[in-house]
C-alpha cells in the first residue's frame, strides 16, 4: 500500500482508542485514557463508528456539533506542557477538542485501534479537520505525542514464525508513522518490544533499530520515540541502557527520541521520589542515552512499590511516588517545552480528574512550596514509604494539592466507571493478544 493510500481514505474511517465499553459523548466526557487507561477500552464498537440505524436510509457520518467553549477549563501559562492521553473516539480531530476541554497544554492520542493489526486509513476530512483544530486551539505538533499499537513487537526473533510476526508488527508500526506524517505531527511514541525469550537482548535491539531505520527511509519529518518500560520478563526498555543501545544503531539520530514514563522508571528500579533520586536518574539518562533525546514524558504515580517491575498507574500524589516526586519534574528546566502526558485513571471523567491533575501540576510548577527537608526523609527504601507520606503531610500546601486530586478521584469513582472494571472477556482477549506476541508485561490497570 502506498503512503497516500494508507494515510487517506473515504469518509468511513474508524479511529479507536482501546476497545471501548460504551460510546464516548464528547460534550460530556471530553477526553479518555490510554490502553487499559481508556474507558473506551472494552466496547464492541470502534470509536469512529456511526451508531447503527434500524432504518434503511443512507448511512452518513453525523455532522459535528458546535463546540461550547464556555465549559473548557483554563490553560495555565507554564513552560511545563502538561496534558493527558485523550480520546480520539469518532475521529482523530476530536482529540484536539478533548485536550482543550481539560485545559491541557499537550496531549497524546491513538491514531487507530491499538488492538487491531489493520484499521481503515484516515479520511481526507479527518486530516484537514485535525490540522484546522490544531491551529484553532493553539497546539503545536511538537507537543502532541501519539501512542502506537500495543500489538507491535519489533524485537521478535529472526526465526520463521517470529520473523513473520516482526514483519506484521513493522507494517502496523509503519502505518502509524505514516499517519503521523499525514497529520503533520512530529512525534510517534511506541513500546520497544520483547525478546519473547527466543532471542538475545542484543539481537532484539538490532531488529528494533533496523525497523526504525526502515521506517525513516519510507517517511519524512516524524521522530520515532522509544518508551522506557517497567522491566518485567523479556520486555526491552526496563534499563536506560537498552534504549541507548537501540539509538546507537539508528542511522538518522535526528529522528529518534525517548519518552520517560515515571511509573515505568520507578517500577524498573529508578527511585525518583526525592530530589537527589531524580537528579541521579537524570544523570544516568544522560550517561546511557543523552538528554538531547528526551522528547516527552508520561506523568504517572505508581500503585506498586519501587522496583516491583509492575506497570500499575495511580493518580498523581496518591501512589508510592507521592507529590514530591512530581514537584522535581515540573520544576526542572530540562523538562520544559516537551509533552508531559498524564496516563492516570480517569474513571470516565476526564475533565473532572485530569483537569484537576493538570491544574495541580501546573500550580506546583510555579508555586512556592516548602518541601520536606533532607532530615525528614533519610531513606528511599519502600519500607520508608510511610515516612515519605508523613514528611509530605508536614507541607500543608502539598497536602492540600493531594486532597484536591483525592476528592476529584473519589467523586469520579462514585459517578463514573474505573478503567480497572474491564469485562472478563475483554481482559482475556487482551491477554491472549499479548501472549501471542510474547508480551510478558503486567496487565496494567492504567496502561
Amino acid at each position: 500500500m502506498t503512503r497516500s493510500s494508507q494515510a487517506v481514505a473515504g469518509a468511513g474511517e474508524s479511529v479507536s482508542d482501546s476497545p471501548p465499553r460504551k460510546k464516548v459523548r464528547l460534550e460530556s466526557k471530553g477526553s479518555e485514557m490510554h490502553p487499559a487507561r481508556l474507558d473506551a477500552m472494552d466496547n464492541e464498537e470502534e470509536p469512529g463508528d456511526v451508531p447503527k440505524s434500524t432504518s434503511k436510509t443512507r448511512k452518513t457520518k453525523p455532522k459535528a456539533a458546535e463546540t461550547d467553549r464556555s465549559e473548557f477549563l483554563e490553560r495555565l501559562e507554564t513552560p511545563w506542557k502538561i496534558g493527558a492521553h485523550v480520546s480520539s473516539a469518532g475521529g482523530v480531530e476530536n482529540a484536539v477538542v478533548n485536550a482543550a476541554m481539560i485545559g491541557a497544554n499537550s496531549f497524546a492520542l491513538f491514531l487507530k485501534s491499538q488492538r487491531k493489526w489493520t484499521s481503515p486509513p484516515l479520511s481526507e476530512s479527518s486530516i484537514s479537520e485535525f490540522k484546522r483544530r490544531m491551529k484553532e486551539y493553539g497546539y503545536t505538533s511538537n507537543l502532541v505525542l501519539p501512542h502506537g499499537s500495543y500489538l507491535i513487537n519489533l524485537g521478535n526473533p529472526d526465526l520463521f514464525v517470529w520473523r513473520e510476526k516482526r514483519e506484521k508488527s513493522f507494517s502496523c508500526f509503519l502505518d502509524d508513522v505514516k499517519r503521523c506524517e499525514a497529520l503533520s505531527l512530529e512525534l510517534y511514541n511506541f513500546h520497544p518490544g520483547s525478546t519473547v525469550g527466543a532471542a538475545t537482548l542484543e539481537e532484539s535491539i538490532t531488529h528494533i533499530a533496523d525497523c526504525i531505520n526502515r521506517a525513516h527511509k519510507e517517511t519524512k519529518g516524524v521522530t520515532i520515540v522509544l518508551e522506557n518500560m517497567a522491566g518485567a520478563g523479556n520486555i526491552i526498555g526496563g534499563e536506560f541502557a537498552h534504549l541507548g543501545s537501540i539509538i546507537e544503531k539508528v542511522e538518522d539520530k535526528s529522528r529518534v527520541g525517548v519518552c520517560m514514563d515515571t511509573c515505568h522508571a520507578f517500577a524498573a528500579g529508578y527511585d525518583i521520589r526525592t530530589k537527589e533520586g531524580w537528579d541521579k536518574t537524570i544523570a544516568e539518562f544522560e550517561e546511557k542515552i543523552g538528554l538531547q533525546y528526551l522528547r516527552g514524558m508520561h506523568i504517572n504515580d505508581s500503585k506498586t512499590e519501587h522496583g516491583s517491575h509492575r506497570d500499575r498507574h495511580e493518580n498523581i500524589g496518591l501512589g508510592h511516588l507521592t507529590l514530591q516526586a512530581f514537584e522535581h519534574i515540573v520544576r526542572d528546566p530540562r523538562t520544559r517545552n516537551i509533552p508531559l502526558i498524564l496516563e492516570t485513571p480517569s474513571f470516565e471523567k476526564a475533565k473532572e480528574v485530569w483537569g484537576v491533575e493538570i491544574n495541580v501540576l501546573g500550580r506546583l510548577a510555579g508555586a512556592e512550596l516548602v518541601a520536606p527537608s533532607k532530615s525528614d526523609v533519610k531513606s528511599t527504601d519502600d519500607s520508608e514509604h510511610q515516612a515519605l507520606l508523613s514528611a509530605e503531610s508536614q507541607c500543608p500546601q502539598h497536602e492540600a494539592l493531594v486532597e484536591e486530586v483525592r476528592a476529584a478521584v473519589k467523586l469520579a469513582e462514585a459517578s463514573g466507571k474505573p478503567k480497572k472494571a474491564k469485562t472478563k472477556k475483554a481482559t482475556k482477549r487482551r491477554r491472549k493478544d499479548e501472549l501471542e506476541e510474547g508480551e510478558e508485561e503486567d496487565d496494567d490497570d492504567e496502561q
